[in-house]
């Protein structure tokens, strides 16, 4: 457990907020853990005193199976990870909302949620790690939660999760931070309806962030259970949970971080133009959505460019996995998932180039070693692969996946086992 006083240092002094040009997600120093009895106490010394009304915390995802197929309304098997953001949240009645995080010292946040404000080209008034925070301030005001000038807050953040690392640490600091203001300022109309929550923290990250993902994202971090994936289906926004057996089968998920940042919100990144090739190939096709393409071959033949038969190929063809990891692991043939996860990765690697060589060779390299299979996971050009591996070749894997990057002169990589946490939560 970290000493009080380690944190209190990190904190640092009061400075101005961050620039709206400080959007790209950095490599922060994480947490190894947060332990809301310190994250409170480092509160009340931060804030001259004041407590917090609470500890709140959401969880990070990775997802087993569905990418790319969450904002064509399709299908996606996401589960919350162990590692997510915590929030200390007190109300106050100033009218300003004052943001901290543990992984930024000497930074604060300062904003009126009245005055927020969505610029033409489609950015918030407040940039860099502080629009996550401030977008959900505006989302509620926007949807008539946050009334008059008065509403403000003290907030203090801590995370055990990396940044750019394809893990949605961004969906978990929203959720975080929204789970808190509802709960804190008696919010009843939200409370206990994790759907329209995800909805409200969607539309942060979309219109005030920038970033247009889809619903999966805060999904997963305000819906997930222990012990389970969360099959939802993005556009009826209706969920299962479907147990996954892990220990059962003793089997192991391993989270290979390459440690290449992506940024799904920058301006003109690989995400955006895969979205924007998407929504081109549906309206050539005359669906809604690539979630309607019935006949894959025949929409295929239709499209004359190859890019985008190749995304559609790729997202129909996803949809089809995630059907099929779903019946395998209602079936209990939860070890036949990895040859699913590597078609997965091909698919995303050939057809929606998504890949990287470094995601490409934590794939092989895993395999190669005993994995039952593997694939990237998230919007891609960079952040983690997820590799099903037996226990006893778990440390065969990561000396494997470990050697061929230092072969390659990359950094090495970081190794996580990941077990379906718990969503969404208060702490303390």
């Amino acid at each position: 457990m970290r000493p009080i006083r380690r944190l209190l240092s990190m904190l640092g002094r009061r400075s101005a907020p961050p620039s709206a040009a400080a959007t790209t997600p950095q490599r922060w120093r994480v947490s190894p853990s947060v332990d809301a009895d310190e994250l409170a106490a480092a509160f009340t010394a931060a804030y001259e005193g004041l407590a917090p009304d609470g500890v709140w915390r959401a969880p990070g995802r990775v997802n087993l199976m569905g990418e790319h197929t969450d904002y064509n309304e399709g299908l996606v098997l996401p589960l919350a990870l162990p590692w997510g953001v915590s929030a200390a949240l007190a109300r106050t009645d100033d009218g300003v909302v004052e943001a901290r995080s543990v992984q930024r010292p000497g930074e604060t946040v300062r904003f009126h949620p009245h005055e927020l404000a969505v610029t033409p080209d489609g950015r918030g008034s407040v940039g860099g790690w502080g629009a996550y925070v401030a977008g959900v301030f505006w989302a509620l005001r926007e949807a008539g939660h946050l009334a008059g000038p008065s509403a403000g807050a003290r907030l203090l953040l801590d995370s055990d999760l990396p940044v750019g690392a394809a893990l949605s640490s961004s969906a978990a600091l929203e959720c975080a931070t929204l789970l808190a203001v509802v709960d804190a300022f008696g919010l009843a109309d939200l409370a206990g309806d994790p759907v329209a929550m995800a909805r409200l923290a969607r539309r942060a990250e979309n219109d005030f962030v920038g970033a247009l993902t889809g619903i999966m994202d805060q999904s997963a971090s305000l819906r997930c259970s222990a012990g389970h994936a969360f099959f939802l289906d993005c556009r009826s926004e209706g969920g299962r949970e479907i147990p996954l057996a892990l220990e059962e089968h003793d089997l192991r998920l391993l989270v290979i971080d390459t440690r290449v940042q992506h940024a799904l919100a920058a301006s003109g990144s690989g995400y955006a133009a895969r979205r924007a090739e998407c929504e081109r190939a549906a309206r050539l096709l005359g669906v809604a959505a690539l979630r309607d393409v019935e006949d894959l071959p025949g929409a295929l033949r239709s499209l004359r460019d190859p890019v985008l038969r190749g995304r559609v190929q790729h997202v129909v063809t996803e949809i089809h996995r995630v059907n099929a990891t779903v019946g395998l692991l209602r079936s209990g043939h939860l070890p036949e998932v990895g040859r699913v996860l590597t078609a997965s990765h091909l698919s995303m690697r050939d057809q929606f180039e998504i890949s990287c060589p470094e995601l490409d060779t934590a794939v092989e390299a895993a395999c190669a070693a005993g994995a039952r299979g593997a694939r990237m996971t998230g919007g891609g050009f960079g952040g983690s692969a997820i590799a099903l591996v037996p226990r006893d070749r778990l440390a065969d894997v990561r000396a494997r996946v470990a050697k061929a990057f230092v072969e390659k002169g990359w950094r090495e990589p970081e190794f996580r086992v990941a077990v379906a946490a718990q969503g969404a939560h208060r702490v303390r």
